[in-house]
């Protein structure tokens, strides 16, 4: 039964509701159906597995199907008290701690298990909160990641839902303003505030009692950023979230919301159409898309991971890479090879030094975009690269296709050619001959260490935010 999906304690506990419900005692049933009464309790404690036969006989003598009988479903809230408790107490968190599990009585009443179950619930999400480390992190980045890949990185219902907001608020065409985004917030029954004291851990606040929306008064130039954090803030609401329950919950909100505001200020309709008349052209281009719709580069560039597969059957990769070489945010579904570690993640790791993503920091030139050629052990890849600079430092954008698909691009007749045999670590990894011979032994690099690896998310209700700082926050601004 076990190895069929049926919990046993579920079972148990199913058999004794029925058995009660017909006024049997264990040992009145255990006659009717062929076995001792014992047995039967060992049964209904879930200690013991029934064979089939015996299941028919039980129903047979409790008016019930063995359908019934086997549903997963605790057949009343007492039972399912009794079964999430024996489950959290059978957790391999709940046994490192060596102690021994509360035994069940008739007379233990709802509330003290309720109680106990309580602090299950908080030892498991502390477990979970503990194991947020930069590994499980990676993990459920890459799973997230793959699980894009497989469908385009496309998410219809949010496209449109976006659409369906936009032609609320008036919007018809042109880059998104300031105002239809407060007119969309308005409709929902928020406020945009615009405040200097945002806590440190966040990037904009909701006060769901008094409707207001508190995001920072510094924007990127052209007025993205503004626009962007107003709208995944509303798009918490309109998708209706809750706290996170773990890591992989957190990413996929954020995958989520990012998503949305990308459809507002690049709106399918009105984007596919643009891109497919590029294409007619064959003078497909990130940085046109980015100023026919007034967003940064990497957004229009990011923007046409969800289009380009789904609308022009095009597969491509996208690539934001730190000055180092490491790669911080990235998309691909056509092959090109890209560096992971032992879990299948990329970010974080070190892209060729032949990619254009990386040659583009060396380049005299950086206000325009760089186009190359790089051949592969998966293929010839063209891309076009585009440098720029934040707060955190210098970075670079790269979108790039096959080489059969470079021929809708502008910048296709780039003379440029690189050659990476990445990750064979003689491309660009293993230092030449020359050089080892030279320095081994007689230099000693101290490393840099990022901060972020050690940094655990603070305890709280929403994963990487400090919940007094924000409740503190709230405080202040709702006596205003």
């Amino acid at each position: 039964m076990a190895s069929s999906g049926i919990h046993l304690t579920t079972l148990g506990h199913r058999i004794r509701h029925h058995r009660q419900a017909q006024g049997f005692t264990l040992d009145e049933l255990g006659a009717l159906v062929g076995v001792a009464g014992s047995q039967l309790s060992l049964i209904e404690n879930g200690k013991r597995e029934p064979k089939l036969s015996l299941l028919q006989a039980i129903a047979q003598a409790t008016g019930t199907e063995v359908t019934d009988l086997i549903s997963g479903e605790p057949p009343n809230r007492r039972a399912a008290l009794e079964i999430e408790l024996d489950r959290a107490q059978q957790s391999p968190v709940f046994r490192q701690l060596g102690i021994s599990p509360v035994r069940v009585t008739k007379g233990m009443s709802d509330e003290t298990i309720e109680s106990v179950l309580g602090l299950h619930r908080e030892l498991q999400r502390r477990e979970r909160e503990a194991i947020a480390t930069p590994e499980e992190a990676r993990r459920a980045n890459t799973e997230l990641r793959l699980r894009m890949r497989a469908q385009n990185n496309y998410l219809g219902d949010i496209e449109k839902l976006a659409e369906k907001q936009l032609k609320a608020a008036g919007h018809v065409q042109g880059a998104l303003s300031h105002r239809t985004v407060s007119i969309m917030a308005e409709r929902l029954g928020f406020e945009l505030i615009y405040v200097n004291d945002l806590p440190h851990s966040t990037r904009s606040v909701t006060d769901l009692e008094n409707g207001r929306i508190y995001l920072p008064p510094a924007s990127i130039p052209g007025g993205h950023g503004l626009r962007s954090m107003a709208l995944q803030a509303m798009a918490h609401r309109l998708l209706g979230h809750t706290p996170p329950t773990d890591y992989a919950d957190f990413l996929q909100q954020r995958l989520e919301i990012n998503y949305f505001g990308a459809c507002c200020l690049l709106p399918e309709t009105a984007s596919v159409a643009f891109l497919q008349q590029a294409k007619k052209d064959r003078n497909l281009a990130v940085e046109d898309f980015r100023d026919a719709f007034g967003v940064t580069h990497e957004a229009a560039g990011m923007r046409m991971t969800n289009l380009l597969t789904q609308h022009l059957g095009m597969s491509l990769h996208f690539l934001r890479v730190d000055s180092d070489g490491a790669i911080t945010r990235v998309y691909e579904n056509d092959d090109l090879p890209l560096p992971m570690d032992v879990t299948g993640a990329v970010e974080g790791q070190r892209v060729c030094r032949k990619f254009q993503a990386r040659a583009a920091f060396t380049q005299q030139n950086r206000t325009t975009e760089h186009h190359q050629y790089t051949d592969t052990p998966s293929g010839t890849f063209w891309c076009s690269t585009q440098t720029g600079s934040s707060a955190d430092g210098e970075f670079s954008i790269t979108v790039g296709v096959p080489f059969d698909d470079a021929r809708w691009w502008r910048g296709r007749e780039t003379t440029d050619r690189a050659v990476s045999n990445c990750p064979d670590e003689s491309c660009c990894r293993r230092p030449s001959s020359e050089l080892t011979e030279r320095w081994n032994g007689k230099a000693w690099p101290s490393a840099r260490v990022h901060t972020h690896m050690f940094s655990p998310l603070p305890r709280g209700a929403f994963p990487g935010v400090d919940d007094s700082e924000v409740y503190e926050f709230l405080g202040r601004h709702a006596e205003e």
